[in-house]
């Protein structure tokens, strides 16, 4: 078993109107040093694989097909082998 957490942002490219209002708003709590805001996705996942290969072969299909518009957003994701919890 594996944890994934996968990370989605908008390519610097294109336009994004959400982290503006977050800029606007921390400019308006004071934060001016405070710049280019952008906004993205935070996901966290399990998958059951055999080896860690496995496992970031199908987190890439799942970011490709549906997590992540490969028009307008890029991804990044990092993989670990999930820890089994200790009994005691």
């Amino acid at each position: 078993m594996f944890k994934a957490v996968v990370t989605v942002t908008l390519r610097p490219s294109i336009l994004d109107p959400e982290g503006k209002t977050v800029e606007q708003s921390l400019h308006q709590l004071g934060y001016g040093a405070v710049h280019n805001v952008r906004m993205g996705k935070h996901i966290e996942l399990e998958v059951d694989a055999e080896t860690e290969s496995q496992a970031r072969e199908t987190v890439d299909d799942i970011c490709n097909k549906l997590l992540a518009n490969p028009v307008m957003e890029d991804y990044t994701f990092t993989i670990r082998r999930k820890e089994e919890a200790v009994k005691e």
